[in-house]
């Protein structure tokens, strides 16, 4: 397969409140795309895409219904596959669940919520040149310990692995939410801490903090269309 063709795998469990297909769509523009909605049971043909993004969720790695394990099974297949893989956040942890087990997800020993320093610990093309970067961030699990063939883009002072990749394959995990703007994050912020009383004062906190957002997100979706199926 040569064409591009991306397939967004929506894991949202509220997607009039959280809409990661209109975020990623944004930077997709000239690029054929089609999403599908995991939790009810949507997966695509794997031999129809050449590019899969796997989006975060309200849901938690840890707490795994049903369609979770399914939409596992599936990736496992694409991976085989040779399919271009990239995974934001619940995606991300999704992907090391997948790839390297159980084990290597696990909860945070504090969340992230707001917009974060982290630190690109290597030059790489997804994520641009070695040093600091400021970006957006909501997620209560993380994943951990990952071992060769992975290895660390980026971590931050509280999250050890906020990106991966893995060696010799096109497959990046992102734990951060650079594809979300400033205006989307508020309103999501702002919905979560109706939502989710418990950590409301994490979202009040987060709200009225000072945005700073480094634009990764440029760099990542040139560098994940750039990569060709039939090359990695």
């Amino acid at each position: 397969m040569t064409e591009t063709r991306v397939a967004i795998i929506n894991n949202a469990i509220f997607p009039k409140i959280y809409k990661p297909v209109e975020h990623w769509a944004a930077y997709l523009k000239g690029v054929e795309w089609k999403a599908f909605d995991a939790p009810h049971g949507e997966l695509p043909d794997i031999d129809a895409f050449s590019h899969i993004i796997l989006t975060g969720s309200e849901a938690s790695i840890l707490e795994r219904e049903p369609w979770v394990e399914r939409e596992a099974e599936w990736i496992l297949e694409a991976h085989a596959a040779g399919r271009i893989l990239l995974g934001s956040c619940y995606g991300h942890q999704l992907l090391a669940f997948v790839l390297a087990g159980p084990a290597n997800v696990v909860r945070c020993r504090e969340p992230e919520i707001g917009w974060i320093p982290v630190e690109r610990t290597m030059d790489s093309r997804m994520l641009g040149s070695k040093g600091p970067a400021f970006t957006f961030s909501v997620h209560f699990d993380e994943v951990r310990d990952l071992s060769e063939p992975f290895v660390v883009l980026a971590s931050s002072e509280i999250c050890p692995i906020q990106a991966f990749g893995v060696t010799g394959r096109s497959v990046w995990g992102l734990q951060i939410h650079p594809e979300i703007d400033e205006a989307a994050a508020r309103r999501l912020l702002t919905a979560f801490r109706e939502i989710f009383p418990r950590f409301r004062p994490l979202y009040d906190r987060a709200l009225a903090s000072t945005p700073r957002d480094s634009r990764l997100i440029l760099k990542i979706v040139k560098a994940f269309l750039a990569h060709d199926a039939d090359s990695t």
